[in-house]
């Protein structure tokens, strides 16, 4: 979806509002990220469309506003900077009549992340070589080579850092460990001038549904619609058309709640996305093996997170250090979840509840 962000909220976690040290330690390590992009951005020309107008974090029912005065004390106990968004700035903003109340936090940037990756990688360095559509079918570690087998080839290095978020444990590490979901998105075609009149008077913004099963919305620089909603437990780590299909109905459902005047318009584009989760929470980083280094499970908020956990693996493959580095190492390791069954039908039901108790939050 583009978000760059730099606190992620989830007002339903049992310990979200009293978590200080742990929030802090997330902002430092996000803003890092989010430092380290715009880096690419402002030194080396990286066109992705940045945006630093932060996000709006928006509620459809009363029960989405607890959930914002939920969020509003953590930041509060964070010292950060919000502002409260009222029902009609919010609807002049959105266009929407959906929406009733909002809280602005501005530290999230907006960029358009396929854009940003393609240019990025224009931009990398002559000793830097990128092999596009390589998948790495067999590795084997040891001295003096790391041996990575390819269908077209063979790599070996001395060195190796795995930044395969949770295809990680493909490469048997932390075997088991992963929770994988997709969750899904839709795009709309670009709007007409009139359509345009229809969702608000700002060129783009971002929306992040007051509850976390709610709906994501963003209005784009090149006037589209994307929503973003459904979790599904991804076998294997694989999702298929049918789940893709059946989450555009969702989508359709957002959009007809939102901008029904545009509902007719249905969508060009359906996707899904991966996300790695640990049941604990936990993450992987560090030296897998001997000159074998790895970052992963983000758990979400992947943008400013993975950019961090990127930067700082490389410091740590390179014996430098860093206060990110130093955070990061403290962090948990993946548990081992519950059976695979169990987990994948504990997650669907959980996912199925969750979902119906968003309501029109969705």
């Amino acid at each position: 979806m583009g978000f760059v962000i730099d606190l992620a909220h989830n007002p339903r976690k049992r310990d979200f509002v009293e978590d200080i040290k742990g929030n802090k330690e997330e902002l430092f390590v996000n803003l890092d990220g989010i430092a380290y992009i715009r880096s690419a951005v402002e030194e080396h020309g990286v066109d992705c469309d940045w945006d630093a107008q932060g996000k709006y974090h928006s509620a459809a029912t009363a029960h989405g506003v607890e959930d914002l005065h939920r969020f509003s004390e953590a930041l509060d106990k964070l010292g950060q900077n919000y502002s409260w968004v009222e029902t009609p700035e919010i609807q002049a903003i959105t266009g929407s009549k959906h929406y009733i109340k909002a809280l602005h936090h501005p530290g999230t940037v907006l960029v358009q992340p396929a854009k940003y990756l393609q240019n990025a990688t224009r931009s990398l360095p002559a000793n830097v070589t990128v092999h596009e559509n390589t998948p790495i079918v067999a590795v084997q570690f040891g001295a003096p080579k790391h041996v990575c087998e390819t269908p077209t080839g063979t790599i070996r290095a001395s060195k190796v850092i795995i930044c395969a978020s949770g295809y990680l444990t493909k490469f048997g590490f932390f075997d088991n460990r992963a929770i994988p979901l997709y969750t899904f998105a839709s795009m709309t075609r670009q709007l007409t001038e009139s359509e345009l009149s229809q969702v608000g008077n700002k060129r783009a913004y971002g929306l992040i549904p007051a509850n976390s099963f709610g709906t994501t919305v963003r209005r784009t620089i090149d006037n589209r619609l994307f929503l973003r909603n459904v979790y599904s437990y991804a076998t294997d780590f694989k999702t298929t058309t049918q789940d893709v299909m059946k989450a555009r109905v969702q989508q359709q459902i957002a959009l007809d709640r939102r901008w029904p005047e545009l509902s007719s318009m249905g969508f060009e584009a359906s996707w899904g996305g991966l996300l790695t989760l640990a049941q604990n929470g936990g993450m992987v980083f560090g030296e897998l093996a001997e000159k074998v280094y790895g970052a992963a499970f983000c758990n979400g908020t992947g943008v400013a997170r993975g950019a961090a956990f990127g930067k700082a693996i490389a410091d740590l493959a390179s014996a430098r250090s860093s206060p990110v580095v130093d955070i990061l190492k403290t962090r948990a390791s993946p548990s081992k979840p519950y059976p695979r069954p169990v987990t994948a039908m504990g997650v669907r039901i959980l996912t199925a509840v969750r979902f119906r108790q968003a309501g029109a939050e969705v």
